[in-house]
């Protein structure tokens, strides 16, 4: 499993803590660091089964400098949420976790951290 991971996030904090406790395996990615590109967006969107604007942290500085939260939520401009996501990974709801099954979670809450646990091949 790959976490996106920032390491001064409480919530990416509790998902390693979960998935050590598990001993569940996992390899973290600085998305801040390392940005994904827009087509590995879009795979992650489509692994989460989400649109770009669910898992957008449209609260963040770089979202209002954009004026995102008046940005349409349609397919016309999902592309537009996904380049401001690349060029601002902050914006990137964390953690995202891509499991090993091709499945993804993004591991906010004990369920789904449970999810993740259970999915798992250990």
């Amino acid at each position: 499993m790959e976490i996106w991971n920032n390491p001064s996030c409480s919530k990416c904090a509790a998902a390693r803590a979960s998935l050590d406790e598990a001993r569940v395996p996992y390899r973290l990615r600085a998305y801040l660091t390392e940005p994904p590109s827009a087509e590995e967006m879009t795979e992650v969107l489509r692994r989460l089964d989400a649109r770009a604007w669910d898992i957008c942290r449209t609260g963040e500085p770089a979202a209002t400098a954009l004026g995102m939260a008046d940005w349409p939520r349609d397919d016309a401009t999902e592309p537009r949420w996904v380049a401001a996501m690349v060029a601002h990974p902050e914006l990137i709801q964390r953690p995202i976790l891509l499991l090993d099954d091709g499945g993804a979670l993004v591991g906010r809450t004990p369920e789904a951290l449970d999810e993740a646990v259970r999915r798992s091949d250990r």
